[in-house]
């Protein structure tokens, strides 16, 4: 087995985007689990359109449909 290189950017834009998405996306499943509606919506909703800005920098359509499904979802919880 050989030593695998790390292949996702450090530092650059996407990095920063994508820990604060992560820590954001942390912070909302704590007010899901505590059942804090809206906000807790309103909160993932950042975080993962975070991530999908990330899948977009990075050009990877996984990342793209999964985020705007997830969106999708989130939004119709709040319409």
């Amino acid at each position: 087995m050989g030593h695998d290189k790390k292949v996702t950017p450090i530092h650059d834009l996407s990095w920063y985007i994508k820990w604060i998405s992560t820590l954001i996306i942390v912070v909302g499943s704590y007010l899901n689990s505590n059942n804090v509606f809206p906000l807790n919506i309103y909160v993932m909703l950042v975080g993962i359109t975070g991530w999908l800005i990330v899948g977009y920098l990075w050009k990877d359509r996984a990342m793209l449909v999964l985020n705007t499904i997830i969106i999708c979802f989130y939004l119709f919880a709040v319409l």
